[in-house]
């Protein structure tokens, strides 16, 4: 066989191409996620006040993508593990929602709760206790938790009435929502007005006199109920903080949104539940003994059930509130 001589203009050419793909291909390296810093990384584990790895790794992934297409300039991100305990017994909150701020090196943990789910009676019944949360699922009405990529949103503050706090002393009770926006199995969460705000609540509510409200309705009157804090409970399928870490959590997002990862997803529900051993796979162990198997109930297949069920049981119409017994 002979061999053809190559040009010389050839061969630079062919050098020179080998030397741009080998910059294109460290640039590549160099705009990959870096590795976790040494300080956050101390934070890493399976412990209480501790971030998973796969949840930390997966909470980092997506604030770094949103970062670097410029949706995102707030120097913190959130991320929670829904697997791990909520009430960890004697008055003591399971601290699993994360706060992580890499420019100031700063990592809090705090108490969040999880969807708590129904029982359809006679039906099905996809709820959660009160510690552990064995149910996921993104149908509508469900009120469960969903896992997947959130970004936090418009923040809306409402009035829900008033409550005592002395004698013959009201206060306005005005609660702030931070609209949650999906993606993936978590795209409906704007439908399903899914967010995240304080876990307090007014229960017992009744109408009082008051025609020097602001807020009083047309015959003078507003709503009045007994302020109660659920933060060890369960949500409707929102992320519910305590009410001092709420102030905190919704001044850092208002007007700046960042972004939220809610472990675990569908895939890591089924990994779980079928016995994979997979790298990656990940459940708290504590709950994990006490649920046994999670499920993740899709909404292709629960919504129809939810929708048939309130067909089959139309629900009371609403009733006017009691006047309120005046001390």
């Amino acid at each position: 066989m002979r061999l053809r001589s190559v040009p010389l203009g050839v061969v630079t050419f062919l050098g020179l191409l080998v030397v741009v793909m080998a910059l294109m291909a460290s640039a590549r390296s160099f705009a990959a996620p870096s590795a976790i810093p040494a300080w956050l990384d101390a934070h890493v584990g399976d412990g209480d006040g501790q971030i998973s790895q796969v949840v930390l790794e997966r909470a980092r992934a997506l604030y770094l993508k949103k970062v670097a297409q410029g949706v995102v300039r707030n120097p913190c991100y959130f991320a929670m593990d829904a697997t791990r305990p909520g009430d960890l017994g004697n008055g003591v909150l399971g601290r699993r929602y994360y706060v992580i701020c890499e420019a100031s090196q700063s990592f809090r943990a705090i108490s969040s709760g999880h969807g708590g789910g129904r029982n359809l009676k006679g039906t099905v019944d996809f709820s959660n206790g009160r510690r552990c949360a064995r149910n996921f699922g993104n149908a509508m009405d469900s009120e469960l938790t969903a896992g997947g990529p959130y970004m936090t949103r418009e923040a809306k503050t409402s009035f829900k009435g008033y409550y005592r706090i002395g004698a013959k002393q009201d206060v306005a009770f005005q609660r702030t929502f931070i609209q949650f926006d999906g993606e993936g199995e978590a795209a409906n969460a704007r439908q399903r007005v899914i967010g995240g705000h304080a876990a307090q609540v007014l229960r017992g509510m009744c109408l009082r006199k008051s025609p020097n409200s602001s807020y009083a309705d047309h015959d003078g009157f507003v709503p009045f109920g007994k302020l109660v804090d659920y933060a060890g409970g369960r949500s409707n399928g929102c992320t519910s903080w305590s009410p001092a870490d709420a102030r905190q959590l919704i001044s850092m997002v208002k007007d700046n949104p960042t972004t939220l990862y809610i472990y675990p997803e569908s895939r890591d529900i089924a990994a779980v539940a079928n016995g994979h051993s997979r790298s990656g796979t990940y459940w708290n162990a504590s709950c994990l003994k006490e649920i046994g198997t999670p499920k993740f109930w899709p909404r292709t297949t629960l919504e129809p059930v939810i929708d048939q069920y309130k067909k089959d049981h139309p629900a009371a119409p609403p009733q006017p509130l009691p006047m309120c017994k005046e001390p």
